[in-house]
């Protein structure tokens, strides 16, 4: 079937759809039943099936003939230092540190609070978790010790796992302080704390709480884990993301749901399955990294890489470009700021040249709107399909993508293409009904969620419904607001706080994004609605130029001005531009639009937890205050 057939069927009859394709997993009992939906709107993806997802990332491609394949392969710039690991050899690792956890008291159900840095023993906790039952927590590394202590406390782990510490390109940031800060802050205490000692940087253990991984490990490997049969509808892990109260929400994803959707994916949507060289360039920290980092590539019986640096600084802008030559990348998925970065520091592509980058066949883009001229500058320098795709940490896989597996489909700038099956994505107006194709509106989508995405927030239902699914009855709203074309193509114009109201006139910021975003010096920018007494809101752009743009900022200004007067109308009142050195952003690449926004307005909120550096945010302080 092609894309049409496959997606009306899985909203049509989900239960057949998603019972064949289960067929992708090996279970220990197998699904008699598809969807629960007697806990509506808890829905319940394969009740009554046990299964483990250790299993399928690690020990069935073992069993059945693929142990010497790679698995994994760790590149990290900012030490010197490459290691990769057959499949073998990582289910060695892994069964060793599930024995340490085991050894340490954690049982089925109890959860592991991860910190670390992206080295391979991040990749060999979380499956040592998966393979014993106990339900995973990441926490990017480096977090604040007061983030961490209010996810300590929501989750309650067992243990916490840690790193002796994480390395920049500039520094090296010692996680013992931050995790024993955050330890104090915290009211839960875990019962122990394993650290993995780095030759760049040692840390001082606690006698009796905490433990040496290196030593753990020759004792684990003695007395490995065996995988635990686990419910289909038990947690897999929590991952936290922001909430607009400031405190976090605990997204619980469920383990057989999750297994499918990885399953199906990573061939459907992104084209890549065994034996592929494939590459999420993100941080296991995020969702990008648990879906695509660790568990849709493994359990395919894929090579994934794991990275250990930055797209510019370690040590250039040619970075990526090194790593996809000398492993063979096939696929590569990263944000758009990313390439926005490498095109800053090297617009003409002269390092991407120096390298050999004939096994590209796709470079995919998620994580935040990607612009038609970032797409643009990645088509031409790169010659190869660039495919953007939309999704969140709540779905844990796209909801509206290109599928380069299933139906490879023409690319509209602006545009993630068109809804995955299983996604029944509706635009609706304030009225709660569906809005005519061209016209804007909350991006939603239909009840039941496809399998994967999340089944509530960690024991908080009553917050998951309010969050998520009180706005309009039998949808989850996404948050984002856009429309879909004649085609059935999704354009996602951003969140829906994004829009804004100029005299009466509802305008997307970015719609303003998208044509400064054109003008050839800009290489990132960021449009933002004011309070303005007289017309409500008004338009402020604020721009990052491409290195070595010699063009007096005044004129870009002037340019930029007239191109968005031009595009959009005089109506949008855009007269306001301003040239930074560097925009807010979050750990993750997504620029901090509504805390800019907060500071101008002179509401502030408390500053996101997510922010990649805080120092940015206070350069621009006064430029938003209008000190």
């Amino acid at each position: 079937m092609g894309w049409a057939e496959e997606h009306e069927q899985s909203i049509a009859d989900p239960d057949a759809y998603w019972g064949e394709r289960a067929g992708l997993v090996d279970w220990f009992a197998k699904p008699r039943q598809v969807l629960d939906r007697s806990g509506d709107p808890f829905y319940r993806w394969f009740p009554d099936a046990t299964l483990n997802t250790c299993y399928n990332a690690l020990d069935r491609h073992v069993v059945h003939g693929a142990a010497d394949r790679l698995a994994l392969v760790h590149d990290s710039p900012v030490t010197g230092t490459k290691r990769s690991y057959t499949y073998a050899e990582l289910l060695t690792e892994v069964a060793a540190f599930g024995g340490v956890l085991r050894h340490l008291g954690v049982r089925q159900g109890d959860r592991v609070v991860i910190y670390m840095p992206m080295i391979p023993e991040a990749v060999v906790a979380m499956l040592a978790c998966a393979r014993i039952g106990a339900v995973h927590s990441v926490v990017f590394g480096g977090f604040a010790p007061h983030e961490l202590a209010v996810r300590i406390d929501d989750a309650t782990p067992s243990v916490v796992v840690t790193a002796s510490c994480g390395i920049e390109p500039s520094r090296t940031i010692a996680y013992q302080p931050l995790v024993e800060r955050a330890l104090e802050l915290a009211e839960h205490a875990p019962s122990a704390v394993v650290v993995k000692q780095r030759p760049q940087l040692s840390a001082e253990l606690v006698e009796g709480r905490d433990v040496d991984w290196d030593v753990a490990m020759r004792a684990g490997r003695t007395e490995p884990a065996e995988c635990v049969p686990v419910a289909a509808t038990d947690p897999l892990y929590i991952l936290y993301t922001s909430g607009t109260t400031g405190r976090p929400k605990g997204i619980v994803r469920d383990t057989g749901g999750h297994a499918v959707a990885m399953a199906w994916s990573l061939p459907h949507v992104f084209g890549a399955g065994e034996g592929d060289v494939w590459w999420a360039a993100s941080d296991v920290g995020w969702v990008v990294g648990h879906s695509y980092i660790v568990y849709a590539p493994l359990i395919n019986g894929a090579t994934t890489v794991l990275y250990e640096g930055k797209p510019v600084g370690t040590p250039d802008a040619g970075a990526f470009w090194r790593v996809v030559a000398e492993h063979r990348v096939k696929a590569l998925l990263t944000a758009p700021t990313a390439i926005r970065a490498i095109k800053k520091e090297d617009p003409d592509g002269r390092l991407l040249a120096e390298h050999d980058l004939s096994s590209l066949e796709v470079l995919f883009l998620a994580g935040e709107r990607l612009d038609p001229e970032t797409w643009r500058w990645a088509t031409e320098k790169l010659g190869v399909p660039v495919v953007d795709n939309w999704w969140q940490t709540e779905t844990g896989w796209p909801i509206a993508a290109n599928l380069r597996g299933l139906e490879p489909m023409a690319i509209k700038p602006g545009s993630p293409s068109v809804p995955v099956p299983g996604f029944d994505v509706q635009v609706l107006g304030p009225d709660g009904q569906q809005v005519p194709a061209g016209t804007e509106g909350a991006i939603c989508l239909r009840l039941p969620l496809p399998p994967g995405t999340l089944t509530t927030l960690w024991h908080d239902d009553e917050r998951y419904v309010s969050s998520y699914l009180s706005a309009y009855e039998g949808y989850y709203l996404s948050g984002d607001g856009g429309h879909l074309d004649e085609d059935g193509y999704l354009y996602v114009m951003g969140r829906t706080d994004d829009v804004i109201n100029v005299a009466g006139h509802r305008l997307s910021t970015g719609a303003m994004e998208e044509v400064i975003a054109r003008h050839p010096a800009v290489a990132e920018c960021a449009v933002i609605g004011v309070a303005d007494d007289l017309k409500g809101q008004l338009p402020c752009g604020f721009v990052v130029l491409k290195a070595g743009v010699d063009t007096a900022p005044e004129q870009i200004r002037g340019e930029l001005v007239a191109a968005v007067r031009g595009e959009i109308g005089a109506v949008a009142a855009f007269k306001e531009v301003t040239v930074v050195d560097a925009l807010p952003k979050t750990r993750s690449g997504k620029i901090l639009r509504r805390t800019m926004r907060e500071i101008a307005d002179g509401h502030e909120g408390p500053v996101p937890s997510t922010i990649e550096d805080e120092a940015v945010l206070e350069t621009l302080r006064p430029v938003l205050r209008r000190d």
